[in-house]
């Protein structure tokens, strides 16, 4: 990843979630994209997309706070780890 990508990240998160009229989205973009590492190595690549908009929007549906979305990123990492340990 480029040096500036955090600082790139950061930009976006903001653009983007002010475009979509979600300023107030909690979320930990280190947190989000090691999520989407875990369903890409343990599952298959095109996982992480796919899991990061199902926890953003199981979280939504939970209340929409911290709490939802840790709830949300747990049990997505749980099953991925689950599905990599059937692997072996």
């Amino acid at each position: 990843m480029a040096d500036d990508a955090p600082e790139i990240l950061d930009q976006w998160w903001t653009e983007l979630a002010a475009a979509l009229g979600v300023e107030d989205a909690p979320g930990d973009i280190a947190e989000l994209l090691s999520l989407a590492g875990d369903a890409a190595h343990r599952v298959v690549r095109p996982a992480a997309p796919l899991t990061t908009f199902l926890v953003g929007y199981a979280a939504a549906r939970a209340g929409g706070d911290t709490e939802a979305l840790g709830r949300a990123v747990a049990t997505a990492r749980e099953l991925a780890s689950a599905r990599d340990s059937a692997a072996d």
